[in-house]
């Protein structure tokens, strides 16, 4: 199995012993096996029952079509929520709102994928698989950003965008302290 992506390692500090975490279109599950070596309940979905098969030696997992189905991880009538939501080369811009709501608050968005200018050196090429400059910032303006990167990077080559993000907690009660945000830079 191949490495998890050097920007999840980079950001799992801020992903605590036992947090839930939900890897979207996990394939044959490097994060979810990675993860769950580090003390987290992991929860894969991906549309391969063959991949599938390999993730669930890692976590649950949840084989639904995604980008022509409903949203399979509901629950009062909402996206079941996660401490962490993961996802790595995949893009269906259709879910993102589902993807947020799926954030448990405090959680974090961990997602790197491939953007404008990957058409020049290899696949995907296709635009609808492609984020426009800036794109993942945009998308993500509700959350509090903690990284992002938008560029190159050499090997392989491919151009990508990611983003390390959290959702605003519930205002805090009175008296109360507001939560405070892990932030370590590695």
């Amino acid at each position: 199995m191949s490495a998890p992506s050097d920007w999840v390692q980079r950001w799992q500090h801020l992903i605590r012993p036992g947090a839930r975490v939900l890897d979207v279109a996990c394939g044959t599950g490097r994060h979810m096996a990675w993860l769950a070596q580090q003390g987290c309940h992991c929860t894969g979905i991906d549309r391969s029952a063959e991949a599938l098969a390999e993730a669930s030696h890692y976590g649950d997992t949840v084989q639904a079509d995604i980008e022509g189905g409903p949203w399979p991880l509901m629950q009062h009538g909402l996206p079941q929520p996660f401490d962490v939501v993961l996802v790595t080369n995949y893009l269906w811009r259709p879910l993102f709102p589902v993807l947020l709501q799926s954030l448990a608050p405090g959680g974090l968005l961990l997602y790197e994928t491939f953007a404008q200018g990957n058409e020049t050196v290899g696949k995907p090429a296709r635009p609808d698989f492609l984020l426009h400059t800036g794109e993942l910032l945009q998308l993500c303006q509700s959350l509090r950003i903690v990284a992002f990167e938008d560029g190159f990077l050499p090997r392989p080559e491919r151009f990508v965008q990611r983003i390390a993000a959290f959702r605003q907690p519930h205002a805090p009660e009175a008296g109360r302290p507001p939560t405070r945000y892990p932030l370590s830079l590695k």
